[in-house]
Parts: structure tokens; C-alpha cells; sequence
């Protein structure tokens, strides 16, 4: 699937978006389906350093193991996240608008290893993109706003 890349503007500081994206207490606030969040190995939210993920989506379980790959806060950061189906890289950078102001942009690769997740990548696309772009509309609606997925 070939790379995309979704953006999102934030009416806060970007000092502020990096506090609250950085915190993985927050994680839960602003991802729909996150049941758990363990460290596994290295410094936490570190460069190298990896942890689990588990999301309930409907009747399925998905575990992703995410690695972290750049560190560069508060201009960007980067991660893998490997699952049995395949694996996806982001590429998030923060770009300063102004005072009040700031663009969130993710460039998300996906690279499947079974017929079946190929099968959808190929004939549904635009399904990644938009589960990528909700997870930043709702980060978006944390941060302006204080929504909580888990109230909705």
C-alpha cells in the first residue's frame, strides 16, 4: 500500500500538543478501542524502546508491538507498530502555526505479510487513511476541548 500522509490543525501551542501527545496516560483519552498500554523493554518513550498495545475493535482483539524509532520532540516522532497481518511506520511531525496554533501532520506506511490484509490494503485503502485521520480528529477534540473517547 503506497504511503499517505493526513494532517490536522490544533488550536493550542505546540509546547501544549506535545505535552498532552507525549503522556501515554493520555492514550486512552484519545484512542477508541485502547484496552492496554505496557512498556515493554528501553527507556520509555524513547528512541528503541517498545511496548504493547492492545485495541478491542468490535469482536477483535489486535495486539501491535510499537516501536520507536525517532525521538525529536517537539518537531517529530516516529514509531512502527507490528501486528499479526503486517506492520504500519508513522512519520508524525508538529509544525508550529503560530502562538495558538499548531499542524499535526502523519505520513503512514503499511506493509502487509497475509493475503488477507493485502486483499484489503489493495481494495480498501481509504479504510487505513480514515482510521488514521479519527485518531487525530480525536486527539484534536482531547486537547481543544477535554473529550474523553471513552465518554462517547
Amino acid at each position: 500500500m503506497k504511503p499517505y500522509t493526513v494532517e490536522i490543525e490544533i488550536e493550542l501551542p505546540r509546547d501544549r500538543v506535545i505535552d498532552l501527545f507525549d503522556n501515554p496516560d493520555n492514550l486512552f483519552k484519545w484512542q477508541t478501542g485502547l484496552q492496554s498500554f505496557e512498556h515493554l523493554s528501553g527507556e520509555p518513550g524513547h528512541e528503541g524502546a517498545t511496548s504493547k498495545l492492545v485495541y478491542l475493535s468490535g469482536k477483535h482483539r489486535i495486539e501491535l508491538i510499537e516501536t520507536i524509532t525517532k525521538r525529536n520532540l517537539p518537531d517529530e516522532f516516529n514509531g512502527t507498530y507490528a501486528w499479526n497481518g503486517g506492520r504500519n511506520t508513522l512519520i508524525n511531525r508538529f509544525i508550529e502555526l503560530g502562538a495558538e496554533r499548531t499542524k499535526w501532520e502523519s505520513t503512514c506506511e503499511y506493509e502487509f505479510s497475509n493475503l488477507m490484509m493485502k486483499l484489503m490494503g489493495w481494495l480498501f485503502p481509504g479504510k487505513f487513511r480514515e482510521q488514521n485521520l479519527m485518531f487525530m480528529r480525536d486527539f484534536k477534540a482531547f486537547a481543544e476541548e477535554d473529550r474523553d473517547v471513552r465518554d462517547q
